[in-house]
């Protein structure tokens, strides 16, 4: 059992796992690789420039897995790509307010990406959890979008 906190934040809580995000290079060959050996289509396509990717998410049951294919070179993405290769790139975890989960890390003394939230895909808010916070596990939260 954890201790108590002693802080005046709300912890932290994980709703779901929102997706997993995998990078390519060339997000057409996997979704093609996608469609002949699962037989799933993508949702949702879009290109979010200020990520620098151009994405696609399958459905899987609640939670999507999410194609990242980097705009350019020296993007996150393509940066990624160049010194790992395709792959698991983050794992992203919905929480209820993104403002809040930032608050409550910061206190913690998580080691962020982001401090502040940015736009994400879908018209979601997203904020990136640094590697080095977590086994080597880059995390990023998302707050979903108000329908």
């Amino acid at each position: 059992m954890l201790p108590a906190r002693a802080n005046s934040l709300p912890m932290v809580k994980l709703l779901n796992l929102d997706h997993v995000g995998i990078a390519v290079r060339n997000l057409d060959h996997a979704l093609d690789t996608y469609r002949e050996r699962y037989r799933v289509e993508p949702l949702y396509r879009e290109t979010v420039e200020s990520q620098g990717v151009e994405e696609a998410m399958i459905p899987v049951g609640g939670s999507f897995v999410q194609l990242l294919q980097p705009l350019a070179g020296d993007t996150p993405v393509g940066r990624f790509l160049e010194s790992r290769g395709e792959g698991l790139h983050h794992i992203a975890f919905v929480v209820s307010s993104i403002d809040a989960a930032l608050d409550h890390l910061r206190e913690e003394g998580a080691r962020l990406v982001d401090e502040t939230a940015r736009p994400g895909g879908r018209g979601t808010r997203i904020a990136f959890v640094h590697p080095a916070d977590l086994a080597g596990t880059l995390i990023e939260l998302v707050e979903l979008a108000n329908d």
